[in-house]
């Protein structure tokens, strides 16, 4: 086991409150935590420092590092221009439950505490500066140790010397991302010290054409703020590179700006926090990418029946939830609403879907998995990169997307070695699902598929697995509707439901009969046709908390 790192020695001193230069304040700082304390008069005019006061204090406010995005120091001057001493400033994004109309908010939700603190006047302005400067390292340099120590080493930060890119579609979502930006999330950029660009995509595929051709090195990490389908083109850029075996490995952060999310839901599920939303999940995410730790992601290679090959990050969908992404694009306007919308349109009109299935369990998978298996599915053995369409998106248009096709670039990426070629039998170690009638199939790598649907609660961005779920005909109505509200919470394994199958996998193909029919590879329309996915563990790499 690694030796911990040694503790660092307490530091302590006393400052003034900036908005009231009588008040004193007993600080101190250890390797987990900022306290602050309220010194009482009595106290303060008899002693020069906090350590040798004999009176009580008051009660101290207690900020922990954990939730420390930065620190700054800096010279405090009156309207007049004249200095008026050094201030410590260091800011800090804490859970608490918020009081809301209807009571205590159900979830605890990041909130923005900034604590200043003035260095006692001794009347030498440089040495005043001086000091401040030295607590905003050492808070800013005790912070992020404590991340790093909390996390055991099992992940790497992100360095900052060079610059994020930022990407942010305007049109996402509501068309509010740039707001977004504005708001908050420049705010906790700046708040942390980390340097970045802002990048505006113009029209679909902007930012799969700029990372395809960027020169990498002038960056420490790409992040989103979007919907998931500008994630896809920044991947499947990077895909598309002669260095894609470099390139992949560029750190990716996703803030939320779009409608499903469902990249920032799994990140602020994996910080193993309760489930918010909106701008509260805005700040959550805002927080992890001010922390800058990377951990493996998993990257599906997808086969299409073109044979062209494309590279998805979140999800594979037939039947149910495919027609809902899609269909529910007349609904954008209201935002995530959108996906309830449909989903309650399509149920009221249920189809099915005939097919075949197929798929490699994952090693460790046993017979007996969470969810049932319906009657009558035996096992036995048979069976470049692309421009998008986003229906996510939507970028300067109102019209229908069309289906992805495939593209004449140099096809780059790691060899699927599970899989056979389309149109051949499948490998003799994979399971078989006879052809019948689905009403959906799901494979996904992350726990959300969106900011309310918890669909794999065990997954983690790296853990190697195919989350594969498919729903059989002959389920009612009401049933379904109960699955999906069970999916809220992560509880819909638990609903009992016998034609409800889960399973862990590496590689599937689907074959869909039914015609005509829609595919999704992470939100988006793909051609319609045999498709197929195999994992390939941690290939790429995810800011995650």
């Amino acid at each position: 086991m690694a030796a911990r790192a040694p503790l660092s020695r307490e530091l302590r001193a006393e400052f003034t409150d900036p908005a009231d230069e009588e008040v004193k304040l007993a600080v101190t700082l250890t390797d987990s935590s900022l306290t602050v304390r309220r010194i009482p008069p009595s106290s303060s005019s008899s002693s020069s420092s906090p350590s040798s006061s004999s009176s009580p204090l008051s009660p101290s406010l207690v900020l922990s590092l954990a939730d420390c995005v930065g620190c700054r120091a800096y010279s405090a001057r009156d309207g007049d221009g004249e200095n008026e001493g050094a201030l410590v400033c260091a800011y800090f994004y804490p859970r608490a439950r918020r009081r809301w109309a209807g009571g205590i908010a159900p979830a605890a939700a990041r909130h923005r505490v900034e604590q200043r603190l003035r260095v006692a006047s001794g009347g030498d302005a440089g040495a005043e500066l001086q000091e401040a400067e030295r607590w905003a390292r050492a808070v800013t340099h005790r912070a992020a140790r404590h991340t790093a120590l909390a996390h055991g080493g099992q992940y790497s930060q992100v360095c900052r010397a060079r610059r994020l890119m930022v990407l942010v579609n305007p049109l996402s979502g509501k068309g509010q991302a740039m707001a977004l930006y504005t708001g908050p999330i420049q705010r906790m950029l700046t708040e942390a010290a980390v340097p970045h660009t802002l990048i505006t995509t113009e029209h679909q595929n902007h930012a799969r054409e700029l990372v395809r051709k960027a020169d990498l090195s002038q960056w420490s990490a790409i992040v989103i703020l979007s919907g998931d389908g500008l994630l896809f083109e920044v991947i499947n850029g990077l895909m598309e590179r002669e260095d894609w075996e470099e390139a992949i490995r560029t750190p990716l952060g996703i803030l939320p700006g779009g409608s499903g999310n469902a990249l920032a839901a799994s990140v602020h599920h994996y910080t193993q926090a309760d489930g918010v939303f909106g701008e509260d999940l805005l700040l959550s995410c805002g927080f992890v990418l001010c922390k800058g730790l990377v951990c493996p992601l998993d990257l599906l290679s997808v086969r299409l029946s073109s044979g062209h090959r494309l590279f998805s990050f979140l999800s594979l969908a037939w039947g149910f939830v495919a027609d809902v992404d899609i269909e529910s694009e007349k609904y954008r306007p209201v935002g995530a609403v959108r996906f309830l919308v449909g989903a309650l349109v399509r149920l009221a009109s249920l189809r099915t879907y005939q097919g075949r299935l197929a798929f490699l369990l994952a090693t460790e998978e046993s017979s007996s998995v969470t969810a049932h298996s319906p009657p009558s599915l035996p096992a036995s053995s048979y069976c470049s990169s692309l421009p998008r369409v986003s229906n996510t998106q939507q970028h300067h248009s109102s019209e229908r997307p069309a289906t992805i096709t495939g593209a004449d670039l140099k096809e780059h990426g790691p060899v699927d070695d599970l899989m056979t070629p389309l149109g051949a039998p499948v490998p003799t170690d994979w399971t078989v699902v006879e052809e019948r009638d689905f009403v959906l199939v799901l494979a996904t790598c992350h726990s959300h598929l969106a900011e309310d649907l918890m669909v794999a609660p065990d997954a983690q961005p790296g853990d190697g697995h195919i989350h594969l779920f498919y729903v059989t005909a002959g389920v009612s109505r009401p049933a379904l509707l109960r699955l999906f509200l069970a999916m809220e919470k992560g509880a819909h394994l638990a609903c009992d439901c016998p034609h409800l199958v889960y399973r862990r996998v590496k590689a599937l193909r689907l074959d869909p009969v039914t015609r005509p029919g829609v595919i999704t590879v992470d939100g988006e329309q793909v051609e319609y046709g045999p498709v197929q996915a195999q994992v390939h563990k941690g290939y790429a790499r995810l800011i995650s908390g």
